[in-house]
């Protein structure tokens, strides 16, 4: 189901009842890029640390920005053994460009021809995107209204006011107390917009919003105050509905937050930085904060991506590159609980994905999630029970079998694989660093020690000292490989980093003892008084 800027406060009621009503709900969301095309130190790399890779990843996500969300809404079903049904929404988003908003952000070409291939539709994101705003874009927006510093910062709503303003002020000139004309094409929150402009400009006219659009009415200047103070349209009123509209899906987001319900996405991490970015905070700049701020918000994350690459492991699956493979092997016969996991059903108006498949599009993906996430739980739940299943398992002990899983989200490209939001990261199970020493080969870069390992496998390079570099792989077999054909290289040394061995300060430290030591020796001996 597509939820357009129209429709969207109409149906808020009705996703906060299947919220509140749900098991779980799985998330997915696209977004017009995913990562700055940076170098050097910039650049992402298995070296870094969870907190490095944080500062480097926050700086993209500034940048780039959500043009779709997906959500699929799971609900066990009552008075039937493990069935559910699934609510799955497409939200097309834009940011609110209201007052002195006025968001800026960038598309990478590479993200763009990659939704493109899967029927994106930019026309519904740049002309019907529902708004948004973060917690500290609201207060700004709150403070000007309440202190009537409120003004129009877009150059398209300024056209827009000043054709209004004149057309309404052309009629004045000729109408009478007591007539009327309508404003048509005028919706949605900018709807408000011109109201309030024409309330402040006008004082001889009052103005009302219906169905076929904005009416306004001359009055006299006493009237116009009367009606201001004492109608149930009153401005205080206005402001609130004018925050409301411009918030748009913050709203919702915020009603999710507290529903404090379990979310499940599928490599996840870049959808959370964008939810605390979009609708929340800016992204602090402490990556404690940020883990700290996103486990209050949703107190169980699942990643599917953390929970079925075990399962692959275990039951020796097939390869798979991305969440619909997942979901077609889980649905396949080489998944022993194939007939006897949970049902799921979609709801109605959602029946769009009962045939067809819509990879990409963010309400298809954000099922694929609930879905894999109820298949693999399952397929636990029956693995560490010898005598079966439990006949009727519920979500709860689904929730049990999965709990070492719950708050471990995937991490691509970084020092370690994953990151706990509910403690402290788990020490990196990554493959052994490689130390390289480099002789005969004058002013060597990182990136031509790359191209030299690139046709055997991939590693990230970080230089170490003028003639030494270390490499780190995601591959336990990549390092072998590398041994075994590099050893007794004429110009490349290739082994196994030490620490306590190899690490310039330690070297430097060494060095420093030594030369204080044998100072001290040097003292000792001249110190000492002859026979």
């Amino acid at each position: 189901m597509d939820v357009s800027a129209d429709e969207f406060e109409q149906t808020l009621p009705l996703l906060q009842e299947l919220v509140q009503g749900a098991d779980f709900v799985g998330l997915d969301i696209e977004f017009t890029g995913l990562r700055s095309n940076v170098s050097g130190p910039q650049q992402i790399s298995l070296f870094d640390l969870p907190s490095e890779w944080y500062l480097k990843t926050r700086q993209s996500v500034q940048q780039f920005t959500i043009c779709q969300i997906g959500l699929s809404v799971f609900s066990s079903v009552k008075g039937e053994s493990n069935k559910y049904i699934a609510h799955s929404c497409n939200f097309f988003l834009f940011p609110t460009t209201f007052g002195i908003l006025d968001s800026e952000f960038s598309f990478q070409a590479s993200s763009v021809q990659f939704l493109n291939q899967y029927g994106f539709d930019y026309n519904k994101f740049l002309k019907t995107g529902i708004p948004y705003m973060n917690e500290e874009q609201e207060k700004k927006i709150k403070h000007n209204i309440l202190t009537r510093n409120w003004r129009v910062r877009s150059s398209v709503d300024k056209d827009q006011i000043k054709v209004v303003i004149d057309e309404v002020t052309r009629w004045l000139d000729l109408a009478e107390e007591g007539d009327w004309m309508t404003l048509d094409g005028i919706t949605g929150f900018q709807a408000f917009e011109v109201q309030l402009v024409l309330r402040q400009a006008l004082p001889n006219i009052w103005t009302v919003l219906e169905d076929q659009g904005v009416i306004v009415k001359k009055v006299s200047k006493q009237y116009h105050w009367y009606l201001e103070n004492t109608s149930s349209d009153r401005e205080s009123c206005w402001k609130e509905k004018i925050l409301l509209s411009a918030r748009g899906f913050s709203v919702f987001f915020q009603m999710l937050a507290k529903a404090q319900k379990p979310l499940v996405g599928h490599n996840m991490m870049m959808d959370l930085l964008h939810l605390h970015e979009k609708f929340f905070r800016p992204l602090p700049e402490s990556y404690d904060q940020f883990k700290l701020n996103i486990h209050n918000l949703f107190p169980i994350l699942i990643d599917t991506k953390n929970v079925t690459k075990d399962i692959w492991k275990e039951l020796n699956f097939p390869r798979v590159s991305n969440l619909s493979e997942v979901y077609d092997v889980l649905n396949s016969d080489l998944n022993p609980t194939k007939n006897s996991g949970p049902v799921i059903v979609h709801a109605s108006k959602c029946e769009k994905y009962v045939e067809t498949k819509c990879p990409h599009e963010a309400a298809y993906d954000a099922f694929l999630c609930g879905s894999v996430l109820l298949k693999a739980a399952h397929l636990l739940l029956e693995r560490i029970h010898s005598d079966g299943c439990p006949a009727e398992p519920s979500f709860s002990q689904y929730l049990d079998v999965l709990s070492p899983y719950i708050n471990q989200v995937n991490l691509i490209r970084a020092g370690v694989p994953k990151i706990n939001f509910s403690g402290p990261d788990y020490p990196s199970v990554r493959p052994p660093i490689l130390i390289v020493r480099v002789e005969r080969w004058p002013g060597v870069s990182e990136q031509q020690v790359y191209r030299e390992f690139q046709n055997l496998c991939k590693f990230d390079v970080r230089r170490l000292t003028q003639n030494q570099f270390l490499l780190l792989t995601n591959k336990f077999k990549d390092v072998r490989n590398v041994l075994k054909e590099y050893r007794g290289h004429q110009s490349l040394q290739v082994s196994l980093y030490r620490y306590w061995r190899h690490s310039p300060d330690v070297t430097c430290l060494l060095q420093v003892c030594g030369v204080i030591t044998t100072w001290a020796f040097v003292a000792l001996l001249l110190g000492r008084p002859g026979p």
